[in-house]
């Protein structure tokens, strides 16, 4: 367990930043879906923070999980300068695409007059390319606070723009308050940007975290080497095709909603806003992601740390049990208590809140598919990691062409579960077979299905009074959690009776 352990605190350590993230951007989702009231309102935001989750993909390449793989102590700093060189390159060239075709982007997206947004999007995407290399390079040297720190400060910049644009100014600007002060708020807010703001926020909150990572490039020189580079892109290039079929496969669901839905599908709403429900919604099922992400941040440089050492299969068998008894908890957590967390949305957008456990459960898969993705990639056998995700868009594309016209975004979710279940259990065969892992696969099954149980139970069981469904679907979830943690007494060294079970 000391192993576990260790990959625990760091885990909680990358967390906190993805904690306060998440649950910060949970109270802007509070912000935004009140705000702007109507769905429709929010759509093209939502469309583009799509796209931007595919770019990322291609923006940065692989080149995050190739530095671990190349860059070792000795040689950390030249790996450094060739990979961050090749990103700047890269970067500067795609947004400098993208700005030239602002206008013929827009205007297929559906939203003419709008080009400010790709500009800012084109310049966003490149600063968080090259600073997802220093914050690669932060981790590899385990600056754990240092990471932390600047990804804190990014957050809380984001969310102090959102406030001051879109409560303070607006409110001032509308009369609603400090009427004496509407020639300040006035020059800042021009109420028919509206929810551009939320762009803006993050343009100028990715500049300034350039900015916070000063350090880290002080020693940086361009190293424009490509006979040294090839390996590392040969390695990466795969990362790439599976990152961008993984993105796809995630996002298909809200690319495709609105060019299938049939109009009329949902009475009284178009499809952009079925679309800006789905995607609000969705954003309350990302709160798996707070376990995954940190998870991983902790877990790259920590395995592969470790790749020659013959314990590494069991340490990533428990590793994997307790990520996923974490993961399940979450599901059970977030499901059970719904008609609370769902308060922080506007009352135009709740209608979607039956999708959440279906996402949630999706999402798990795909953490756990991320986690036993290690033996590819700790085996070089990263065509495997392609393949697989190839197969999970193929599969969400067509399930998504028959189930959404059937389920609406409903069939989103289904299909984003079906697609990311099939993922995860192709990787655990092929795995087993390459680079057998002595995984626990009954208890895990075990609590995987109990969650279900209690998830069902809980949502059929139908309390309409907030002061009794609250502390109900709370004792519901204390019971589940206290059932893990008796089943799991003797791996956590709980004492019984003044003796430690064994």
């Amino acid at each position: 367990m000391s192993v576990v352990k260790k990959l625990a605190s760091d885990t909680a350590l990358y967390g906190i930043s993805s904690i306060v993230g998440r649950f910060l951007n949970w109270l802007l989702v509070a912000v935004h879906t009140r705000v702007f009231d109507q769905p429709k309102l929010l759509a093209d935001n939502n469309q583009l923070y799509v796209w931007v989750i595919l770019l990322n993909i291609l923006y940065t390449y692989g080149m995050e999980t190739a530095f671990f793989r190349f860059a070792k102590k000795e040689n950390r700093q030249a790996y450094f300068n060739l990979i961050l060189t090749y990103i700047i390159l890269s970067s500067v060239l795609f947004s400098l695409i993208i700005f030239f075709y602002a206008t013929p982007i827009i205007n297929w997206m559906g939203f003419p007059g709008k080009e400010r947004l790709i500009v800012w999007f084109a310049i966003i995407l490149a600063t968080d390319a090259i600073a997802a290399i220093a914050f690669v390079k932060l981790r590899a040297e385990n600056r754990a606070k240092r990471f932390v720190f600047v990804r804190i400060t990014n957050i809380f910049i984001n969310i102090g723009l959102n406030a001051f644009y879109l409560i303070f100014c607006k409110y001032i600007h509308e009369g609603l308050f400090l009427e004496s002060w509407k020639p300040f708020a006035d020059y800042f807010y021009n109420p028919s940007i509206g929810p551009d703001y939320i762009v803006w926020a993050n343009f100028i909150a990715s500049l300034i975290t350039i900015l916070l990572l000063w350090r880290e490039f002080i020693d940086f020189r361009f190293s424009v080497d490509f006979q040294k580079f090839k390996p590392v892109l040969i390695y990466a290039y795969p990362l790439l095709i599976m990152g961008l079929a993984g993105a796809i496969n995630q996002t298909a669901d809200r690319l495709m909603l609105t060019k299938i839905l049939p109009e009329g599908f949902y009475k009284g709403l178009t499809s952009d806003d079925a679309f800006s429900i789905y995607a609000n919604v969705y954003k309350l099922s990302i709160f798996m992601l707070l376990v995954v992400q940190a998870y991983r941040y902790a877990a790259d440089p920590f395995f592969f740390s470790k790749a020659e050492d013959k314990n590494s299969p069991s340490m990533l068998a428990l590793a994997t049990k307790w990520f996923t008894i974490a993961c399940i908890l979450i599901w059970v957590g977030v499901s059970i208590n719904i008609d609370l967390i769902s308060l922080i949305l506007g009352k135009n957008y709740r209608s979607g809140i039956i999708v959440v456990p279906i996402l949630l459960l999706a999402n798990l898969f795909i953490g756990v598919y991320q986690n036993i993705s290690m033996w590819f990639k700790l085996s070089d056998k990263t065509h495997f990691g392609t393949y697989f995700t190839i197969i999970g868009m193929v599969i969400t594309v067509i399930l998504n062409i028959i189930l959404i016209p059937i389920w609406g975004y409903v069939g989103c979710a289904i299909t984003f579960a079906i697609s990311s279940f099939i993922m995860m259990v192709l990787c655990y065969y092929y795995g087993q077979k390459y680079y057998p892992i002595p995984y626990e696969l009954k208890s895990v099954i075990t609590y995987l299905i109990i969650a279900g149980i209690f998830i069902v139970i809980s949502w059929q069981i139908k309390i309409e009074s907030l002061m009794f469904s609250i502390p109900f679907h709370i004792l519901l979830t204390l019971i589940f959690v206290l059932g893990i943690v008796f089943s799991e007494r003797t791996s956590l060294g709980i004492h019984l009776g003044g003796k430690k079970v064994k």
